[in-house]
C-alpha cells in the first residue's frame, strides 16, 4: 500500500474540474488498496473523511474577484503537513504558489507529478493586452516548473503541446474520466425541460465558470444569432464566477436563464441531460469535463475548435468549430436537426470512452503502482 498525497490551489465547494477529478482519483487509490489525502485550500484549517480519502484544508487568502478561489501562500505550512504525512507519491494540481513541492519531493526521494490543467499561453493571452511575449514567457515559465517535477501529467494532446514545444520529454498523456452513472440519458426530465423552455423550441445549455478565458459571452451572442434567424431558442447557464454580472446586462431582454452555482450533481446531470445541445464556447479548454458530462447525458456539444474539446467531441457527438457566434449557431442548428434518440446515442457513445476507472489505472501506472503494467515514456511524451 502507498500513500498517495493530492494537493492543489483553486480548489472549493464551487470549483469544478479540478474538485471532482481529485476526488475521483482518491476514491479510486482507495478502492485499489492504496491511501489517499487530498490537501487544499479553505476558509480555515481543518480536516475531514471523504469517500476520496482524508482531506486536509489548509487555511488559505480569497483571489479577489476570483469567484471564491483561494490560493494557498504559506508553503512552509503544506510542507509541514507533508513531512507528517510522509507520502510515497505526490501530485500538485497547481502552477502558480505550489510549484516548489516539486522540489520538496525530490529532496525526500518521493516521486512527484505535477497536473498541467491550463495552458500558461492561453491564459496570458487572455489576460494580458498590448503585444506581450507571450510565448516565450510561456516556455520561460513551463521549463521552470517542469524540471521540478519528475513527470507532467496531460489530459489531453493540447495540454501537452506545450511542452512538447520545449522540448520535454517527461509528460504522461492521461485523459480525465467521467462519471458515467450520475451522468446518463436517463436523467432526462420533461417537467423541467418544459418549466425551462417555455414557449420555444430549441433548448441550449452552458455549464462553465464565468470568467473571462471562458469566453461564456459566447453563448449568448450564440443565442442571439440564433434568434436574428428566427429560431424559437433559450439558454440556461449553470456556473458563476467574475462575469456574472456582466453575463446578466448582455442577456438582457433575451431568453436566458442564470441558475448560477447548481449545488448537486444529479441536478446539473438533470439539467444537461434535458437539453438539445449544450455550448462549450471555452477556446483554451485543456480537457472540459462539463461538455463531456453532457456527452454522458446524451446531450451533443458545440465547442471551440482552439481548445482540447476537438479531441473529445468526434463523429456524431457534436461539432468543434471556430469561436465565433455565427459558427456556433449554425453546429448547434445542425446538431438539433439530427434525429434525436440518434444525436443523443452517438453522444452517450463517446463518453463512455472516458470511464474514471481508466484514468485512475493511468496514474497508477504513472505513479509506478500498478502491478499489471509499468509506464513508458516515449519521445514525444506519450503515455
Amino acid at each position: 500500500m502507498a500513500r498517495i498525497v493530492q494537493v492543489a490551489n483553486f480548489y472549493g465547494p464551487r470549483s469544478g474540474g479540478i474538485r471532482t477529478m481529485m476526488q475521483q482519483l482518491g476514491a479510486g487509490y482507495l478502492a485499489a488498496g492504496h491511501d489517499s489525502v487530498l490537501v487544499v485550500p479553505g476558509d480555515c484549517d481543518s480536516e475531514v473523511q471523504l469517500p476520496a480519502g482524508r482531506v486536509i484544508t489548509v487555511s488559505a487568502a480569497a483571489v479577489p474577484a476570483s469567484g471564491g478561489y483561494r490560493v494557498i501562500t504559506d508553503v512552509d505550512r503544506v510542507c509541514t503537513v507533508l513531512d507528517e504525512l510522509a507520502p510515497d507519491r505526490l501530485e500538485v494540481s497547481d502552477r502558480t504558489s505550489l510549484r516548489s513541492l516539486g522540489w520538496w519531493a525530490r529532496a525526500r526521494g518521493i516521486p512527484s507529478v505535477m497536473w498541467s490543467h491550463e495552458r500558461v499561453d492561453g491564459v496570458l493571452r487572455s489576460f494580458l493586452p498590448g503585444p506581450w511575449p507571450v510565448r516565450a514567457m510561456a516556455d520561460g515559465w513551463n521549463r521552470s516548473t517542469a524540471r521540478r517535477f519528475d513527470t507532467i501529467a496531460c489530459s489531453t494532446l493540447f495540454a501537452r503541446e506545450e511542452f512538447d514545444r520545449i522540448g520535454w520529454s517527461r509528460v504522461a498523456h492521461v485523459p480525465l474520466g467521467v462519471d458515467l452513472a450520475t451522468f446518463h440519458p436517463t436523467r432526462f426530465s420533461a417537467e423541467r425541460r418544459a418549466e425551462l423552455l417555455g414557449d420555444d423550441d430549441l433548448l441550449l445549455v452552458m455549464c462553465s465558470r464565468l470568467s473571462k478565458e471562458k469566453r461564456p459571452e459566447i453563448a449568448i451572442e450564440t443565442l442571439r444569432e440564433l434568434i436574428s434567424r428566427n429560431v424559437r431558442a433559450r439558454l440556461v447557464v449553470l456556473g458563476s464566477g467574475p462575469m456574472q454580472k456582466r453575463m446578466t446586462e448582455l442577456s438582457d431582454a433575451l431568453p436566458v436563464t442564470m441558475l448560477g452555482h447548481v449545488s448537486t450533481r444529479e441536478d446539473v446531470a438533470t439539467l444537461l441531460a434535458s437539453a438539445d445541445v449544450c455550448l462549450a464556447p471555452g477556446p483554451i479548454e485543456t480537457f472540459g469535463l462539463a461538455a463531456l458530462e453532457a456527452l454522458a447525458c446524451g446531450t451533443p456539444v458545440v465547442a471551440s475548435a482552439s481548445s482540447a474539446l476537438r479531441e473529445i467531441v468526434e463523429g456524431q457527438a457534436g461539432y468543434a468549430v471556430a469561436t465565433d457566434p455565427k459558427q456556433f449557431a449554425d453546429a448547434a442548428l445542425a446538431l438539433a436537426g439530427r434525429p434525436e434518440a440518434s444525436r443523443r446515442r452517438a453522444a452517450r457513445e463517446r463518453a463512455e470512452h472516458f470511464p474514471w476507472s481508466a484514468t485512475v489505472e493511468r496514474m497508477l501506472a504513472v505513479h509506478n503502482l500498478d502491478s499489471l503494467s509499468t509506464p513508458t515514456l516515449d519521445p514525444t511524451g506519450a503515455l
